[in-house]
């Protein structure tokens, strides 16, 4: 019954939460903090910190308060706190954003709120202090003839 052959025919084979997609439906209102490694789909209310290494997508019921941090989002519904995603946020015409945002690329559609501070980061090149010296053209002498 407890022979290690038994032990060693079970193998551990390990869920994987990057395919599968987590779901709050409309009408589920969780107080808290969420942490995961798959994608989430929130159609519900969200009180709290959502931390995942997938995309996040907020239907039109949707409405996260709190702190939200990602690779991608997608919004239809609302939003309330800081925002910090490593690529795009893309707000559909219903979406509704207040507060801090820290995103890679911003796409917003025409109809869209968006009441928040956001910074950008990614491919921004430093200005410099120094004045731009205009080009110097070169111009061609002409020797002098002797007589």
């Amino acid at each position: 019954m407890f022979s290690p052959e038994t032990k060693k025919s079970k193998k551990h084979i390990p869920m994987e939460t990057n395919t599968q997609q987590n779901i709050i439906a409309h009408g589920t209102k969780i107080v808290g903090d969420i942490t995961s490694q798959g994608p989430f789909r929130i159609d519900g209310t969200v009180d709290g910190n959502v931390k995942t290494s997938g995309k996040v997508v907020v239907g039109k019921s949707g409405y996260v308060k709190g702190t939200l941090q990602g690779e991608n989002a997608d919004f239809e519904g609302k939003f309330s706190g800081k925002l910090i995603l490593s690529g795009t946020l893309s707000l559909k015409s219903t979406a509704h954003i207040e507060g801090e945002v820290h995103t890679g690329k911003l796409a917003v559609e025409p109809g869209a709120t968006f009441n928040a501070t956001c910074s950008m980061k990614g491919t921004v090149k430093a200005l410099s202090n120094e004045p731009i010296k205009p080009k110097q053209t070169q111009t061609t002498q002409r020797p002098e003839r002797q007589a």
